[in-house]
């Protein structure tokens, strides 16, 4: 979720994993079966040594035995694979990709060095229960092509349509900008997106702001500390948990004072809603989740969206991948991950984070962190 130039991920599966189960009645994420690519690769959330895993955006062959997110069963007995209903097509080629095992394993990923709209337009109607990412802002940064507000605006409308098309009918779509400046103006993005959203059907539910507490010094404006993260769903029937993402009470062990609860907590002792502000460190030099990317999303910040917007077993997309940080986020916490980029630096950065969270050896920052305050002791760590 990345702000970088335009890419997708692609992933094809007959089978999408609810709860612990595989269910061959689920939405396919793709309408036809997907050829395995040099530039992509997917699997289970388990330990992959290096050597088995696919070459990457075109620097070699690829395993079909994970590029597809099947587990490596070298050592199992197997069977001979037999098409199903509903199934990506079984052949003897080696570049069809099995379908997924019908098991309890950990839910699957895969990502890819494509353009996003060719990525989505072999995905199928309401694949995807939480759609989030951050599109380039047309400043002209490495990762894109700075163009005319007009130009980037069309091209954003293509996305926008595929992602509401993609999108569960329960789902979420979160789309996380900042300002375009020109000359020292600023135009919020969000402003000019906003009629996109809502001429496909989506309803807004909040306008989050992100606020972090580094960045650019302006000196003829104030500098900019915040963007935002517009929130849309499909219906008013989405998915939503509360209790996940609850933030420690300002005052926990505060108690009513009169009347019938009298003496009884006067809020959620789980901790209270976190409202439509959110603060944590952007990911600058210091911070553990650090890579060349210039402007790469905090996984925590991810997390937060995938832990109240979808189940266990749901698929999360990034069409605008970066290094992967919400496939990271979706992978933590039982989800299934898809994303893609069409910078081969950033997904083979990406391929690499994931192997580090499977090896347990991918540090992230914690949710709930405090930020770092250095009039505290130890930062307030």
């Amino acid at each position: 979720m990345e702000r970088n130039g335009a890419k997708e991920t692609r992933r094809e599966t007959g089978r999408k994993r609810i709860g612990t189960a595989w269910s061959a009645e689920s939405p396919r994420l793709f309408s036809e079966p997907v050829e395995a690519r040099g530039a992509c690769i997917g699997g289970r959330r388990e330990n992959m040594p290096k050597a088995e895993r696919p070459a990457h955006c075109g620097h070699g062959g690829v395993d079909t035995s994970i590029v597809a997110g099947t587990k490596d069963r070298s050592a199992e007995p197997v069977a001979p694979a037999v098409a199903e209903p509903g199934d990506p097509t079984v052949g003897s080629s080696s570049n069809a990709v099995p379908p997924l095992p019908r098991d309890d394993s950990p839910p699957d990923f895969f990502i890819d060095c494509r353009d996003n709209l060719d990525f989505m337009a072999e995905c199928e109607d309401g694949a995807f229960k939480l759609i989030v990412t951050s599109p380039p802002y047309n400043l002209g940064k490495s990762y894109e092509n700075r163009s005319g507000l007009d130009a980037y605006l069309e091209l954003q409308e293509q996305a926008i349509g595929e992602c509401a098309r993609l999108l569960h009918e329960r789902g979420s779509i979160c789309w996380q900008v900042g300002n375009y400046v020109d000359n020292g103006e600023i135009v919020p993005l969000d402003t000019l997106l906003y009629p996109l959203f809502r001429a496909r059907g989506l309803k807004l539910r909040n306008r989050i702001v992100w606020h972090f507490g580094h960045g650019l010094h302006c000196t003829k404006r104030l500098s900019g500390r915040y963007e935002t993260i517009n929130w849309w769903t499909k219906g008013d029937d989405y998915t939503w948990h509360l209790d996940p993402i609850r933030v420690p009470s300002k005052y926990p062990n505060k108690k009513h004072f009169k009347g019938p609860n009298a003496g009884k907590l006067s809020g959620n002792p789980r901790g209270k809603n976190p409202s439509d502000v959110w603060e944590f460190p952007n990911v600058k030099s210091n911070h553990p989740e650090k890579t060349i990317h210039p402007c790469q999303f905090p996984v925590e910040l991810v997390e937060r969206l995938v832990l109240s917007m979808t189940d266990e077993g749901d698929a999360v997309f990034d069409p605008y991948m970066g290094v992967g940080s919400a496939v990271i986020a979706a992978l933590k916490h039982g989800r299934a991950g898809y994303g893609c980029d069409i910078a081969e630096e950033y997904v083979e950065i990406a391929r690499e984070r994931i192997g580090s969270l499977e090896a347990g050896s991918l540090v992230t920052r914690p949710m709930g962190k405090p930020i770092y305050d250095p009039s505290l002791p130890r930062g307030g760590h």
